[in-house]
C-alpha cells in the first residue's frame, strides 16, 4: 500500500478505508512512516475531516496499537470519568470517591497536567507518600479490595495517540474534532470501563470555545463510544470561570476536602454531584433522581470521605495530612490582590489566571518543569459578587526559593472585569447533556 496514495486521496476529499487507516497507524506506530507524511495526511485530515466511519475505524486502531486492560476480574459495572480539562477543575479527586461510596468500581486513569490545565495525578501527588504508578494487577486488585483506584496511564496504553498528538501539537492540527475525539476515546476504552461519563469544557479556560463545537465533540465521543459497545454519555459544563475558589495543587487537594465534608463551593459541589449522579445512574442501573440521592447522601453523612481516606491509605498516602490539611504543603509567602474600583465582577478569564498560576510554579510550561505544590492561587470573589474598591479578589500563594514575577498580580487584577452594572457572563454550569439517544440543552 502506498501511504501518498492515502494523502492525496484524504486531501481529495474521499474516504479513507479501514485498511488504510490501519496501514497509517500500525505504520506510524511502527516508525516505518516518516513525521513530513503523517503531518501531510493530518492537514489534510484537518482541512478534509474525517466521517463518523473512518473517526471509529482510526480509534480502534488506536486503542489496539498497544495493551489494553481488562477489568473483568472486578465485579460489577465498572465506570470511569473524563474532563477536556480547565481550570480548579477538582472533580476527579471529589467524584471518584464519591461514586465508589456508593458501591461502583471506578478504575481511573489520569494525565499530569501542562501549560494551564492541571492535572489530577499531579494534584494527588502533592500528598505526602501517595504512588501513582501501579502494575496493572496492583491497579486491579486495588478496585477489587477498594472500590478505587487512579494510577498515571501506562506507557503502552494507545501508543499512536501519544505519537500522533506530539506531531499534531507541532503541526497546528490539534483542533480537528475528530482527531481530538478519537485521541481521547482510545486512551479511555484502553482503561476498560465498561461506561464512561465525560466532561466537555465549554469557555474561556477550555479548549473548547463555543457551545456549537463541544456539543459536536461530545456528540462524537458518546458515538464512539456507542459504536465499541460501551455506555458513554456527556456533560457540556462551564468554564468561563475557573471551577471553586483553588487553582494550585495542594490548594485544590485542601478544597477538594471541603467538598467531600459536605462543605465548599457550590459550583464545584454541584458539578461534582451532577457528574457523580450520571456515574451511579451507569453503575447501578438507576434512575438520575435515585442516583443523585445516594450521592447527595454520601457525600453529606461522611462515607465519599471515608472512602476518599481508604484510597489514598491504599496507595500509599499519608491520611493524616488528609485528616489535618493544614499539614498539607503551604505557601511561604502571600499576596493579596485587591480590585481598583467597586463594583460587580462580570467576567473571569480563566485561562489567564490558569497561566499565571502556571507562572508561580503551579503548572508546566514543559514536561520536564519542576511544580511547587504549595503554589497557586485562591480566589476571593467571583462571577456576579459585588467588590468594593480595595476588597482582595485573589490570593497569590508563593514560595521564597521561587523567583516572582511581579507583572503577575496585574494580571491577575486584568483578569477580572467589574462593571457599574450586574450583567455578568452566565454562572450556568451544566449547558447540554448528551446521550446515545438525546442531546438536551440547559
Amino acid at each position: 500500500m502506498n501511504f501518498q496514495n492515502i494523502i492525496m486521496k484524504k486531501r481529495n476529499g474521499i474516504e479513507l478505508d479501514d485498511k488504510e487507516i490501519r496501514f497509517f497507524i500500525k505504520g506510524y506506530t511502527n516508525g516505518e512512516i516518516p513525521d513530513y507524511q503523517v503531518s501531510a495526511l493530518l492537514m489534510a485530515i484537518y482541512f478534509k475531516g474525517l466521517n463518523e466511519r473512518e473517526t471509529l475505524s482510526l480509534t480502534k486502531e488506536m486503542l489496539f496499537s498497544g495493551e489494553t486492560v481488562d477489568l473483568s476480574e472486578i465485579e460489577g459495572i465498572k465506570v470511569d470519568k473524563h474532563s477536556t480539562g480547565g481550570v480548579g477543575d477538582t472533580t476527579s479527586m471529589i467524584v471518584a470517591p464519591l461514586v465508589a461510596s456508593c458501591g461502583v468500581p471506578v478504575a481511573k486513569m489520569s494525565g499530569r497536567g501542562l501549560g494551564h490545565t492541571g492535572g489530577t495525578i499531579d494534584k494527588l501527588e502533592s500528598i505526602p507518600g501517595f504512588k501513582v504508578e501501579l502494575s496493572i494487577d496492583s491497579f486491579i486488585e486495588q478496585v477489587k479490595h477498594h472500590k478505587l483506584a487512579l494510577i498515571g496511564q501506562t506507557g503502552n496504553l494507545a501508543p499512536a495517540d501519544k505519537k500522533l498528538y506530539a506531531l499534531r501539537d507541532v503541526t497546528a492540527t490539534v483542533e480537528n474534532i475528530s482527531l481530538i475525539a478519537s485521541s481521547i476515546m482510545s486512551k479511555k476504552l484502553a482503561s476498560g470501563s465498561d461506561a464512561i461519563v465525560l466532561d466537555v469544557k465549554i469557555g474561556h479556560g477550555a479548549f473548547m470555545q463555543n457551545l456549537e463545537d463541544a456539543v459536536d465533540l461530545a456528540k462524537t465521543m458518546v458515538k464512539i463510544g456507542n459504536g465499541m459497545n460501551r455506555k458513554v454519555l456527556a456533560l457540556v459544563t462551564n468554564m468561563d470561570q475557573p471551577l471553586g475558589l483553588a487553582i494550585g495543587n495542594a490548594l485544590e487537594v485542601k478544597e477538594a476536602l471541603q467538598v467531600l465534608r459536605g462543605k465548599g463551593p457550590y459550583d464545584l459541589k454541584e458539578i461534582c454531584l451532577r457528574l457523580a449522579t450520571e456515574m451511579i445512574s451507569f453503575g447501578l442501573k438507576i434512575d438520575s433522581v435515585s442516583a443523585r440521592r445516594k450521592a447527595e447522601a454520601n457525600l453529606n453523612s461522611g462515607k465519599a470521605l471515608a472512602e476518599f481516606f481508604d484510597f489514598v491509605e491504599a496507595q500509599g498516602g499519608d491520611v493524616n495530612y488528609l485528616k489535618n490539611p493544614s499539614k498539607l504543603p503551604s505557601s511561604t509567602e502571600t499576596i493579596d490582590v485587591v480590585s481598583p474600583a467597586s463594583g460587580y465582577i462580570t467576567g473571569i478569564n480563566a485561562l489567564e489566571l490558569g497561566l499565571c498560576a502556571m507562572g508561580l510554579g503551579a503548572g508546566r510550561s514543559t514536561k520536564e518543569s519542576k511544580l511547587d505544590y504549595a503554589s497557586g492561587i485562591l480566589l476571593k470573589a467571583k462571577n456576579g459578587d459585588f467588590v468594593d474598591k480595595g476588597q482582595t479578589l485573589a490570593t497569590l500563594h508563593l514560595s521564597n526559593s521561587l523567583k516572582y514575577d511581579s507583572d503577575i498580580e496585574s494580571r491577575v487584577v486584568d483578569s477580572f472585569t467589574i462593571n457599574s452594572d450586574k450583567t455578568a457572563s452566565s454562572t450556568k454550569l451544566v449547558l447540554a447533556r448528551v446521550s446515545e439517544s438525546s442531546t438536551d440543552y440547559y
